[in-house]
């Protein structure tokens, strides 16, 4: 067994942690739509088709912003297709993903689902193939009163209130190749820089999110933020970031210090972002959205056989329907820690996606919803994460592994709200083959009843299934206090926990 030191101090305060850091993703692609939040015919459906099983286990993961609608969808999306009738809505080709879009869902009914679970809507414009006034017609018809003749046909399609979407995305990875309206940052620094100031003189409450590279491993990554943001810095509030990890050839130990990657990329984007307000002699602050993040098997899917002909566009196909492990709720877990590491600047954050697609929730048609092994170090972060993010410094072993040199075997953050007294320490143990006995220190931080909960620990390659739903989920976890007030507990190998102090919010 190894032995680890953690210590929490409330004087170091690592920034507010922000509700947004919870959010997720829904794009028109695969099954996310279609078959997961929406299946008319299924025996929960509501009066407008949505899934209420599916309901319940986002309100359970406890998400706190939706951005839809892409993703790469968004570059070829005419957001009229989305409104008034549904029996008289084009069915277009969606070149993304090579399927057809029925626009049953739209606009209206996406946001009628958003209201339901509770959360916020945060919207994406298409600047791949359309451009400003495109955009201005969609916050027109969003978020303006009446006495337009957009707003007064949102009333005319039965919504007299504005939607009032406050955060709104420039496009989508418009640094990919992929990307429909792929261009140069010069060139999408110049549509950006327009796009926003219109929105602004149309709504000027608006919070705007510009694109930045759709990985570190991009080429241009650095590059792009430094010209996009020199075009952009003052008319956005984001800059976003994304990032996808998996296990490579068997690589486990590579995978399970995938936060490391994100800490950097993190960290690099600030300093870009940084050096840009000086140079531009700003007085604002540039926030990141790290708007798209997941495990995600992507060298899986490059292998699959692609939909492709021109009479093949089937609708809601099956794609990117990864089935995870504990190890992957692990490094979703580990992942939380990274972005809560930087709440300062992370103030926003989207898991892709929410339902089917790399999600974390999944359904059949006709049958049951269940909860992925990724479900649970999200659910229980959102659930505990309060008030300040806190510094954690933490002293244990490392080890050598090949994508990241030498890493630590532990990683932690903690958050403390007190308002409440409430306290979280997060925890991830990356150790494949010994226990880890660590001890918490929290000096004038979290005096009521502890709790932990843990993931992981046993099989690294368990999975949930249809038929066993269950078979990785949170167990919990001794944690004893001390004479001297410090927290003791034993760490599993391969797992994430959550060590809770008084009672959540």
């Amino acid at each position: 067994m190894s032995h680890a030191r953690v210590l929490i101090d409330p004087r170091s305060a690592v920034g507010p942690v922000d509700r947004r850091l919870f959010g997720s993703f829904v794009e028109h692609l695969g099954r996310c739509v279609y078959d997961g939040l929406y299946e008319p015919g299924h025996p929960t459906a509501d009066e407008h088709g949505f899934r209420a099983d599916v309901v319940e286990l986002v309100r359970e993961l406890g998400v706190s912003t939706v951005r839809y609608p892409g993703g790469n969808f968004v570059s070829g999306y005419r957001w009229e297709d989305g409104v008034g009738p549904k029996d008289a809505r084009p069915r277009r080709r969606d070149l993304a993903w090579h399927s057809t879009e029925t626009n049953e869902v739209g606009l209206h009914e996406f946001a009628s689902w958003i209201e339901t679970v509770g959360a916020e809507l945060m919207l994406a414009v298409n600047l791949g193939t359309r451009g400003v006034a495109e955009a201005l017609d969609l916050l027109e018809y969003t978020n303006l009163g009446a006495g337009s003749a957009l707003s007064d046909l949102r009333v005319a399609h039965g919504r007299t209130d504005p939607f009032d979407v406050r955060m709104w995305c420039l496009g989508n990875e418009m640094d990919g190749p992929w990307q429909l309206g792929h261009c140069s940052a010069e060139e999408y620094g110049r549509i950006a820089s327009r796009t926003a100031k219109a929105m602004r003189q149309l709504d000027p409450r608006l919070e705007l999110v510009v694109c930045g590279s759709s990985g570190s491993q991009m080429p241009t990554f650095g590059e792009w933020e430094r010209t996009v943001l020199l075009h952009t810095y003052d008319d956005v509030d984001y800059i976003s970031c994304h990032a996808y990890y998996e296990q490579r050839e068997g690589d486990l130990g590579s995978f399970l210090a995938s936060a490391v990657d994100m800490d950097r990329f993190i960290e690099d984007v600030v300093a870009t972002a940084d050096h840009v307000r000086a140079v531009t002699r700003s007085d604002k602050t540039i926030a990141i959205s790290f708007d798209e993040w997941n495990v995600w098997y992507q060298t899986r899917f490059e292998n699959e056989e692609k939909i492709q002909g021109l009479d093949n566009w089937p609708v809601a196909p099956r794609l990117l329907e990864n089935v995870y492990t504990a190890a992957d709720a692990v490094v979703v877990g580990s992942l939380l820690i990274s972005l809560l590491n930087h709440a300062d600047r992370v103030t926003s954050a989207s898991l892709a996606q929410l339902v089917n697609v790399i999600a974390p929730i999944m359904t059949e048609p006709g049958g049951p919803a269940w909860r992925q092994t990724t479900f649970h170090p999200f659910a229980l972060t959102s659930r505990w994460a309060r008030g300040q993010a806190l510094r954690a410094q933490v002293a244990c072993d490392d080890y050598d592994c090949a994508a990241y040199g030498t890493v630590p075997s532990l990683d932690a953050a903690a958050s403390y709200d007190e308002a409440t007294g409430q306290a979280a320490v997060f925890l991830v143990n990356r150790s494949q083959d010994a226990a880890t006995e660590v001890e918490v220190e929290m000096p004038g931080v979290g005096t009521g009843d502890v709790a932990a909960w843990t993931v992981g620990g046993a099989d690294p390659q368990l999975t949930n299934t249809a038929q066993a739903p269950d078979r990785v989920r949170p167990v919990p976890l001794r944690a004893e206090r001390r004479d001297d007030g410090a927290l003791t507990l034993t760490l599993p190998p391969v797992s994430w926990t959550v060590v809770a102090v008084g009672t959540p919010a």
